[in-house]
Formats: structure tokens, C-alpha cells, sequence
């Protein structure tokens, strides 16, 4: 098996590049991306800084940003970045937004690294190597029942065809409101999933995410003991619609309320 863990201290270096333009740059002018969607500068400074850094450290491994697409190769390996995860909680000066870096080959996420630049907290992983949050070792929680868990929701749908997505949305929320201990939306996937793999969270429902929003976290929250699968119960990809992800004694139960609409 490759050892992809090789591969952390140059994610590392890219997210701390791209943190310290988080911290130290205002989100400027926003770019209207659709309906209630928006990239700041800082979004498109972060990608621009990141991609160059990466084709300078790793140039046989391809880059696909959120912003501004893929560049280099596309076949085996290739990073995914999420510059701003979370741009909407930035721009009004909340500090839930991370920055999301991942590694994909083979369709599945083999490496993450996720900064949450206002909060103090690093959470990395790569295949085989274990989840660590600021350098220690997190692992999901072990909450067995539905009535106790506290669950991440991810967005409300915005745009072309919202209006019938949320009415799946409204009706899984009231579900799921009926049997959880708890709701959160947190506006971040990369939270959400980080937040699963060291227990701050017992399971993570998102309808409509892209690959640079999950890439790292998927392999974080596995890395740390979570189940994470598309809305059909099958294994997350790099190609899934959804993200399905708790603790192999809750999974199933959030399949099913999920399912049910």
C-alpha cells in the first residue's frame, strides 16, 4: 500500500500558506457565484497561491480548486481544495470556516488536512495513519443511540431547483428533530466532518456537496473510526451526491431516517 502519509508535510505547508492569508487578508470583493452564493478574494487568493505552491512541490499530481477548476494531470492522484470553506460564516466574521485540502486517487479520498485558521485547530489524516487534531490522536464518538446524538446538517439548498430540494430537506430536518438529542448546521462540510472524527458531532447529514468540500474531511472522519457512505449506502467517492457519515452504531439509523423521504 502507498504510503500517502509521506505526502502530509506538503499539505501541511499549503494549508499554512493559505492560513495566513485567511488571517491576514479582508474578504474584499465579492464575486456573485449564483443565487445566494459568493467567492470573496480571499477565496481566489488562497486557490491561486496554493495551486502554484503545489505544482511547484508535487507537479505529477494534478489540482482541482473550487474556484478555478482543475489544472495538470487528472489521471491518479490529485489534490482538492476547498479555499474557504464556509465563505458565507467568513465574510460576516464568524469563525466557522476552514480551509480543506485533500488527496484523491482512485476515486476516494486518501489524504486530508482541514484548518479552522480562527479557532486554533488542525485536524489531518492519511490512509492508515490514523486522525490527529493539533498533532493528537481523535477518534469518533461511540454514542450508541439515536436519542443521544448530536447532528450536522449540512446547508439548505440555494439556487436552480432549491425549492424542491428543501422541501426534502424541511421534511428530513423534521425527522430528524423528532428523534435526535440534538441539530446543528454549522455551514462548513469540512467542520462537520472534522467535528464527527474527534466526537464533537455523533453524525453528519449533507444533501448537495462537491468533492472539494468533503475530500479531506471524509478521510479524517474514516481515519477516525466513522462510517462514511453516499445517501444509497454505499461507500463514499470522489462522484457521491451525499454524505452520509457517524459511528458504525448509528449509521444505520441515520441511513434509514434519511431514507425515509
Amino acid at each position: 500500500m502507498t504510503d500517502y502519509a509521506d505526502l502530509l508535510p506538503i499539505a501541511h505547508q499549503a494549508v499554512d500558506l493559505a492560513q495566513r492569508i485567511m488571517r491576514t487578508m479582508q474578504p474584499g470583493v465579492l464575486t456573485a457565484k449564483g443565487d445566494r452564493d459568493m467567492a470573496s478574494e480571499v477565496d481566489y487568493a488562497i486557490e491561486e497561491q496554493v495551486r502554484a505552491f503545489l505544482a511547484e512541490q508535487t507537479p505529477e499530481i494534478g489540482f482541482l480548486g473550487e474556484e478555478n477548476g482543475t489544472s495538470g494531470t487528472t489521471d491518479g492522484l490529485m489534490w482538492a481544495l476547498d479555499p474557504v470553506d464556509g465563505t458565507v460564516n467568513f465574510v460576516h466574521g464568524s469563525p466557522l470556516c476552514a480551509i480543506s485540502l485533500g488527496l484523491i486517487t482512485e476515486n476516494r479520498s486518501v489524504l486530508g488536512v482541514i484548518d479552522l485558521p480562527f479557532l486554533a485547530a488542525r485536524y489531518s489524516a492519511a490512509e492508515g495513519a490514523g486522525a490527529h487534531a493539533n498533532g493528537e490522536h481523535i477518534g469518533a464518538s461511540r454514542t450508541g443511540q439515536v436519542g443521544d446524538a448530536v447532528v450536522a446538517l449540512g446547508d439548505y439548498a440555494v439556487g436552480m431547483g432549491a425549492e424542491e430540494k428543501n422541501r426534502f430537506r424541511f421534511a428530513l430536518t423534521q425527522r430528524l428533530g423528532a428523534e435526535v438529542q440534538r441539530i446543528r448546521m454549522h455551514g462548513s462540510a469540512a467542520i462537520d466532518l472534522a467535528w464527527l472524527a474527534s466526537g464533537h458531532v455523533d453524525a453528519v447529514v449533507m444533501l448537495g456537496n462537491k468533492p472539494w468540500d468533503t475530500a479531506a474531511g471524509v478521510i479524517i472522519a474514516r481515519e477516525a473510526g466513522a462510517v462514511v457512505l453516499d445517501q444509497d449506502g454505499s461507500p463514499h467517492t470522489f462522484e457521491s451526491k451525499a454524505t452520509i457519515a457517524a459511528n458504525a452504531s448509528l449509521i444505520s439509523t441515520i441511513l434509514t431516517l434519511v431514507a425515509e423521504g
